[in-house]
């Protein structure tokens, strides 16, 4: 009942939802909500001991030239690259919004599915990326220009890199027969572990922590990637690189 009275609520909203520019502004502001604590966090780290000390790499400052740098390429990718092709796929696919919500279960599991395929394509994806150095030196390079992460890093990437990754989290719950209440809270979920694995903090309520048997990397785990470069390929699980032999921890 719960969740059929959320999604009458956003049903509600069809009109906005059937926007061609919903899927862009949708996107933009779930992920600039997600960094702005962690933008204000990075601007207080180098004068409150209380916040630095949280830091992964805690001799790293994260300067406003460096924010403005990062969100800017950010707008650039979604003004110029996402919102033309989402304009393609509302004209091509118009999306249906059907009048029952899902069940609880059936949510948590799609939304699990989800995540669990996009690491493992993620994985696959960005292995190549680093073992391939034309691909390497064609796209990937522009995501490591940073070795200290923080959180507007996130989508610190290339028009390829912003499409490819973009094109697996958007299929994902189609092949997968989704619900769309499913789709929307997989991609809040999907873009906040992607936040939170970019933020540079380590915090005690921290995802990886809360997941038991190190199953969960987390900020220190990808970190860890941009650091030494060679290590830790999957973007949330720890199994794919264990099974490969490149996890690694400090």
């Amino acid at each position: 009942m719960a969740l059929q009275s959320v999604w009458d609520s956003i049903r509600a909203q069809e009109a906005y939802l059937r926007s061609p520019f919903f899927p862009v502004l949708f996107s933009l502001t779930v992920y600039l909500s997600f960094c702005l604590p962690f933008v204000v966090l990075d601007l207080l780290s180098s004068r409150v001991e209380l916040v630095r000390k949280y830091r992964i790499q805690q001799k790293s400052h994260v300067t406003w030239s460096m924010l403005w740098n990062c969100l800017a390429q950010s707008l650039y990718n979604h003004v110029v690259y996402i919102f033309p092709l989402t304009v393609l796929h509302w004209y091509w696919r118009p999306v249906s919004y059907p009048a029952q919500a899902p069940g609880l279960f059936c949510l948590v599991w799609d939304i699990a599915a989800c995540l669990l395929l996009f690491d493992f394509q993620y994985f696959i994806w960005h292995l190549l990326h680093h073992k391939v150095p034309w691909l390497y030196q064609t796209f990937h390079k522009v995501h490591h220009k940073y070795t200290a992460t923080f959180a507007l890093t996130t989508e610190y990437s290339g028009a390829w890199e912003t499409l490819s990754l973009g094109f697996f989290a958007a299929v994902n719950p189609l092949l997968l027969g989704c619900h769309p209440m499913t789709e929307m809270l997989f991609f809040v979920v999907n873009i906040w572990l992607s936040v939170e694995d970019h933020s540079g903090y380590d915090f005690p309520w921290s995802t990886h922590r809360l997941v038991p048997f190190g199953l969960f990397g987390g900020a220190p785990h990808h970190d860890l990637h941009h650091l030494k470069f060679k290590t830790n390929y999957a973007p949330y699980f720890t199994h794919w690189d264990r099974l490969f032999g490149t996890l690694h921890s400090e």
